[in-house]
């Protein structure tokens, strides 16, 4: 397995984490000072539990890309692959300096190192693809 597989997987398996917790938490989850900088401790209200669920849909829609960039799955996506694998490496980093900022030191202490990997695989993906 390549560079370029080994960083799409690695970005996939992480964005599978976060996509269980955005699911958690639209769930009912009381994880609420997890995310959000931590503004709805314990389960998150109604419109925050959609916000979760948008945020998943679009979790799963950047693994998808970074797959398909790779070489790996959804070949139809690979055309515009070359370009949008910059949105998702655009996305990463605005999480990790948002993750970085938040008033939250729970979601600090979870999020940020995961975004630096979601950042450093789709950045891979992005330059070695």
């Amino acid at each position: 397995m390549d560079l370029t597989s080994s960083a799409a997987i690695i970005f996939a398996v992480v964005s599978a984490g976060a996509i269980g917790f955005q699911l958690a938490l639209a769930a009912g989850a009381p994880w609420g000072e997890y995310a959000m900088g931590g503004k709805y401790p314990g389960r998150f209200p109604a419109p925050m539990r959609v916000a979760a669920i948008i945020q998943a849909l679009i979790l799963a829609a950047l693994v998808g890309v970074v797959l398909a960039r790779a070489g790996l799955a959804l070949e139809a996506w690979a055309p515009v692959g070359s370009w949008v694998i910059w949105v998702v490496v655009a996305f990463s980093a605005a999480s990790l300096v948002m993750n970085s900022i938040t008033s939250s030191k729970r979601e600090r202490m979870v999020w940020v190192p995961v975004a630096v990997v979601m950042l450093a695989s789709s950045l891979t993906v992005a330059v070695l693809g």
